[in-house]
């Protein structure tokens, strides 16, 4: 078992792998849209729906963005993991 040193340390670096995802996109990039033919990134604005059209030139970029919002979700729940096996460490 790691000691609450060795769980903060890899919390420290967790967070500092968080902190270098936040360039990102919430969505899933999708074909359909309302109004023009391509690629489209769903989102909603005041609960509106609002897709979001993108253009060939930036569709990798905003796969990469899209791919690290995912990414992101894991670490977090990770942290929250580590957090917590810390918590119960740190109280016995």
């Amino acid at each position: 078992m790691k000691t609450v040193y060795e769980l903060q340390q890899q919390r420290e670096l967790l967070k500092e792998r968080i902190a270098n995802s936040l360039d990102l996109l919430i969505g899933s990039i999708s074909t359909r849209g309302p109004n023009r033919p391509g690629f489209n990134l769903p989102s909603t604005l005041d609960g509106v729906p609002r897709p979001r059209h993108i253009r060939l030139a930036d569709l990798e970029k905003v796969r990469l963005m899209t791919s690290r919002h995912k990414k992101l979700k894991a670490l977090i729940q990770k942290l929250s993991d580590l957090n917590w096996k810390i918590l119960t460490l740190q109280s016995e």
